[in-house]
């Protein structure tokens, strides 16, 4: 006589509670990695509105940021009008369809960015804006 063993009418099954937990932690971990990939270039100043501001996809060679009390940063690195000059025309040699981007606080010294847009243009950069926010209605 045979005797059926209780484990031979058991029938696979895939347990779908640790499937729908390994997908969450998947997207959780997806969603950590692309926020970490947003390049955050130059510093957070407070910019001015405009109403002809629009949304820029494309990604700047570098970012130029001018701060309230007329600091300079190149991409968070503080520098100077003469070393700026150099890394400006350092940048245009190197990529000739090079993008700047001027983030100039909304109570900078305009003369200050005035100048580094100036430095920008000698430098041979065709490529220059600066960025503002839309301006609410």
């Amino acid at each position: 006589m045979r005797i059926p063993s209780p484990a031979a009418r058991r029938r696979a099954r895939i347990e779908i509670i640790p499937l729908i937990d390994i997908m969450f932690f998947l997207l959780a971990t997806f969603i950590m990695v692309s926020l970490s990939m947003i390049q955050n270039q130059g510093l957070p100043v407070n910019l001015p509105s405009a109403s002809s501001a629009k949304a820029d996809s494309s990604h700047p060679s570098a970012a130029l940021s001018v701060t309230s009390d007329g600091r300079v940063y190149w991409n968070k690195e503080e520098v100077t009008m003469d070393s700026l000059t150099g890394r400006l025309q350092g940048l245009a040699g190197s990529d000739p369809d090079a993008k700047v981007i001027i983030n100039g606080d909304k109570k900078a010294d305009f003369g200050t960015v005035v100048a580094v847009l100036d430095a920008a243009r000698k430098a041979g950069i065709r490529h220059t804006a600066i960025r503002t926010t839309p301006s609410r209605k």
